[in-house]
């Protein structure tokens, strides 16, 4: 395969046949969700004892890079070891402090894209928009969170910080899956396509304070859904124990 080489004895074989899977994933040869080759074949390729591979992905498999299925071989879970902390971690952190990182990182990010945009910026955030605002109509949170995922995405990336751009991109699984948990109605989607709509007009102007603000409301809009949610939750919870 592209990219294998047949390791160097200068450390553990174990451990540069990993950094050479690392680089696999890295590169998107092996796309998330893939299988990847059998350790016979992976053996074969980089010849090397199976018991090596072996080990090679146990250690990728214990960084959260790959998740192995009994009977059904291993697959790419992340491709990024920071990707793979960033999910565990926010695994198990309170919604509301999720939210509260999302607000810091997109309030400073919406400022950088006014400041810094392209046309080529700005008119591929009014195509995300559009598509944001016909996803938010469409009854599938799953579709809802994909669409505001790429919008927001492409904010960040529009400040031009390349590290904040895959910083972002990395917890917005953890994002994606918060706003698929929250309630949606007509009133929730109409703030939304208006906070979007302002915050596009706003880094199309160039104005840094209007494009902040903007993008602190979204996440204040998301903020009161994850409170109603709990609350709903919270109140179901008690009737069945009543």
């Amino acid at each position: 395969m592209e990219g294998l080489q047949q390791p160097r004895r200068a450390s553990t074989l174990a451990a540069q046949v990993s950094d050479q899977l690392r680089e696999q994933l890295a590169s998107g040869r092996w796309p998330v969700g893939t299988r990847i080759p059998g350790e016979q074949e992976l053996a074969e390729m980089l010849q090397v004892s199976r018991n090596t591979i072996r080990e090679a992905l146990r250690a990728l498999v214990h960084l959260g890079l790959l998740e192995a299925r009994v009977g059904d071989g291993t697959y790419v879970r992340v491709t990024s070891e920071l990707e793979a902390v960033l999910l565990r971690r926010t695994a198990t952190t309170r919604p509301a402090d999720v939210l509260e990182l999302r607000a810091v990182l997109e309030e400073y990010a919406a400022g950088l894209a006014a400041e810094r945009r392209s046309e080529a910026d700005t008119a591929r955030l009014r195509e995300l928009l559009a598509a944001a605002r016909e996803s938010n109509h469409s009854g599938s949170m799953a579709q809802i969170a994909t669409a505001d995922g790429a919008f927001h995405l492409a904010v960040v990336r529009a400040g031009g910080n390349e590290l904040l751009g895959e910083l972002y991109e990395y917890l917005g699984s953890a994002l994606s899956a918060l706003l698929t948990a929250l309630p949606w109605d007509g009133d929730v989607a109409a703030e939304h396509d208006h906070w979007h709509g302002a915050l596009v007009d706003a880094i199309g102007a160039g104005d840094a304070v209007a494009a902040r603000y903007a993008a602190s409301m979204l996440v204040q809009v998301a903020g009161r859904s994850s409170t109603a949610a709990a609350a709903e939750q919270g109140g179901a919870g008690r009737r069945a124990e009543g």
